[in-house]
């Protein structure tokens, strides 16, 4: 058994109104020093496998074909036994 760890976030350049709408309720709370937010997603994926290569190599896939819109968002994927 393994699980991958996913983390999907808007490739750069890509607006990001949820991470603004974050920003700027960070500034309203005083944290005068935010810059900068983007909002993302994590996922876990825990999946059988015969061993972390092929592990990784269907999660990507599963980023690929569902769990990430490859034309506006970046993936990276950790895999470990567990």
């Amino acid at each position: 058994m393994y699980l991958a760890r996913v983390h999907v976030t808007l490739k750069t350049g890509v607006m990001d109104p949820q991470g603004e709408a974050v920003k700027q309720g960070l500034l309203t709370l005083g944290y005068q020093g935010v810059k900068e937010v983007r909002v993302g997603k994590y996922l876990e994926v825990r999946l059988e496998a015969p061993d972390e290569e092929e592990a990784r190599h269907r999660a990507e896939e599963m980023c690929r074909r569902l769990l990430a819109n490859p034309v506006l968002e970046d993936y990276i994927v950790e895999v470990a036994e567990g």
